[in-house]
């Protein structure tokens, strides 16, 4: 008879060949997420149960009240009056005539697609929402993993996956917002880069440009990689084998493309309210609770948050984290992800710095830079890896309370 012990071993073998077989850039990174929506799952529904069974206070749609409404909270609201009514042609405003927030500030893929499972199933935006979600945070998972194999190896592209799916903010997977979606659509994006596959560059970059701002990093991205495959080129006999005028070509019209994308939001707005900067001001309205009116300057939203709230020591604080960052990309671990992962990382992450605000929703903000995770800093071995791995699992319930209960993500 076949002993526990060596079932057990059996069972670690079969468990292994799933992760390490030639299926396993499927099978692998959709086993860490369907493990990953678990202990999310696990973690919104207790924070569910035990709101609604002590009464507490907390935003989501109160008329029909159910896991799925809850799951579409915060955000999630003016996706579904995106979805449901579409923009605004004027802009609301408040008493002293300054914009109020309002739905322009979101872009229009995310609840198109909703709409579009609506129609189809006659599900209710609430869970429509979370499925596209959830099936879009499939898709990040396995295109990460897939993205960090093609620099990296299985290792470092498992553990990525695990970290990125595990993360404090990794129930934003789930939820009725438009993350995953962008994060599907930028990891594709990144992966034909790394590939080669340029053609396949502009049509991805220009739906995500409609998901969510950030893209014009792709763009830079792709700027930074024809200075490398150009420069390359020409330290061959033969640069134009080497780096055919087709691919320059294509790099080039698909860089601009994704930078005209990335830009155009701003204006579609202007032009349907007939309102200048309606977009910025927009945007700008939610800055009011943290900092008060101000007006937009490039690179000076953090230094603004930082000295508001902190004084001098914000300031402070500030320079900090931009000197870690610069060791961080500096560092020959990261730059071992390659040029394209760290052009486009890098670049994200300054264009955060240059225009947005840091409050409680930067954690998600951050999220496109999941591909750093195959850096050593993270998994260079087991040890480190997994301690990363618990640090992220038990933040999540903390994430949760603190954003998706008492905060805003």
């Amino acid at each position: 008879m076949t002993s526990v012990a060596e079932t057990s071993r059996a069972s670690r073998s079969g468990v292994r060949s799933l992760l390490t077989g030639p299926r396993s850039v499927w099978t692998a990174p959709l086993l860490i997420w369907a493990a990953s929506r678990l202990v999310s799952t696990l973690l919104l529904a207790t924070m569910y149960a035990l709101a609604t069974a002590n009464d507490w206070t907390f935003t989501s749609y109160r008329q029909d009240p159910s896991f799925f409404t809850f799951s579409g909270s915060w955000d999630a609201s003016f996706y579904r009056t995106i979805a449901e009514h579409g923009y605004p042609a004027t802009l609301p405003l408040d008493a002293a005539g300054h914009v109020a927030p309002n739905a322009w500030a979101f872009l229009p893929v995310f609840p198109a697609i909703v709409r579009a499972v609506m129609a189809l199933t006659g599900a209710s935006f609430w869970v429509a929402g979370v499925l596209v979600a959830t099936i879009a945070g499939a898709g990040a998972c396995v295109l990460l993993y897939r993205l960090v194999l093609a620099v990296g190896c299985s290792h470092r592209a498992r553990w990525a996956t695990a970290l990125f799916a595990f993360a404090p903010t990794g129930f934003l997977l789930q939820v009725a917002y438009a993350e995953s979606l962008l994060l599907v659509l930028l990891f594709g994006a990144l992966l034909a880069l790394v590939r080669r596959r340029y053609w396949l560059i502009a049509p991805l970059g220009v739906v995500a440009a409609f998901t969510k701002p950030g893209v014009l990093a792709l763009a830079v991205a792709l700027a930074v990689h024809l200075v490398v495959r150009w420069v390359g080129s020409r330290r061959s006999a033969r640069p134009a084998e080497v780096f055919p005028w087709r691919d320059r070509i294509t790099i080039v019209a698909s860089g601009l493309v994704v930078a005209a994308a990335g830009l155009a939001w701003p204006v579609i707005a202007s032009a349907v309210t007939g309102r200048p900067n309606a977009y910025l001001d927009t945007e700008l309205s939610w800055w009011v609770g943290f900092v008060g009116r101000q007006h937009f300057a490039p690179l000076t939203p953090w230094f603004t948050m930082a000295s508001t709230w902190l004084g001098p020591l914000g300031i402070v604080l500030v320079v900090a984290v931009l000197v870690g960052a610069v060791w961080f990309f500096s560092r020959r671990s990261t730059r071992a992800l390659g040029p394209d992962v760290l052009a486009f990382t890098a670049s994200y992450g300054l264009y955060l710095v240059a225009v947005f605000l840091p409050q409680q929703s930067l954690p998600r903000l951050l999220m496109p830079m999941a591909p750093v995770l195959g850096s050593d800093v993270f998994v260079r071995t087991r040890r480190r890896a997994v301690t990363w791995l618990v640090v992220g699992v038990c933040l999540q319930p903390v994430a949760v309370v603190l954003l998706w209960f008492l905060g805003y993500p």
